[in-house]
């Protein structure tokens, strides 16, 4: 028997409406289960990233904690060394018998000075491929070569550029500005000498390397003068003294 066409069309709508429901049901689902997806990436990348900062920040801290514990511990070091250098009474606060701690008196006679200078050549020279502007410039070994001779000519006290030679001193040129006692200087280098002048006069012309400088005065210019001077005077300062020693430098020829 045939079913009438009004009760097959009332089938097919009722279930119409049901797979309707289940769909919109279905739907509603799964845009909910991707929307808690979303939220759960975003809440663990918010972890991950708040977690990634404070450890940054920890470390940055750490950092800084270590920087202020070393910038205190230097400043002790260096509160100490200033107590010790100012303390003028203490003849030796080490255990080498040979280093005390004191002034250096002010000191005034006869004696030497001698004047290097870079060579008015070097302008020139610079400019010049052929040339080596290195031949026309006051290097480091020559002004040690001036100071060694004046002291194994029996200088009692040296200056340079004014400033007197300790045993801490360290001549240093880079290019051709010299570095003493935490200053800066341009030629000409003026070098003074306390002592016998007639011994320092023949320690300086026996001296070999200041021979070889003096070929370069010759040939390129450089500047040489070497006065008498009947009263220098250095003033007092306060150092830690040591026998001096001198050494041999030999000037680069190439």
């Amino acid at each position: 028997m045939r079913t009438p066409r009004h009760q097959v069309f009332q089938h097919r709508g009722r279930h119409s409406r049901r797979s309707g429901l289940i769909g919109s049901i279905a739907t509603f689902v799964s845009f909910a289960l991707v929307g808690w997806i979303i939220l759960t990436n975003v809440q663990n990348a918010d972890n991950t990233y708040r977690s990634n900062t404070d450890e940054v920040i920890a470390s940055r801290q750490k950092k800084i904690a270590k920087l202020q514990k070393d910038i205190d511990t230097k400043t002790a070091q260096l509160e100490t060394l200033k107590n010790v250098v100012g303390d003028t009474d203490t003849e030796n606060t080490t255990n080498d018998p040979d280093v005390a701690v004191n002034k250096l008196p002010a000191l005034s006679g006869k004696g030497v000075t001698v004047t290097l200078d870079d060579s008015p050549k070097w302008d020139t020279a610079s400019k010049d491929k052929n040339a080596n502007p290195n031949d026309y410039v006051v290097h480091q070994q020559d002004i040690e070569a001036v100071v060694n001779t004046l002291w194994a000519g029996g200088a009692e006290a040296i200056t340079v550029q004014d400033q007197r030679l300790l045993p801490t001193s360290a001549i240093k040129c880079v290019g051709n500005v010299l570095l003493l006692n935490g200053k800066h200087f341009a030629p000409p280098y003026k070098i003074s000498a306390i002592g016998n002048i007639d011994r320092l006069h023949t320690t300086i012309n026996d001296s070999e390397t200041i021979k070889i400088y003096k070929q370069y005065v010759e040939v390129d210019g450089l500047g040489w003068q070497l006065e008498e001077k009947q009263n220098l005077h250095f003033p007092e300062i306060t150092t830690s003294t040591q026998p001096m020693k001198y050494a041999v430098a030999v000037r680069d020829e190439k």
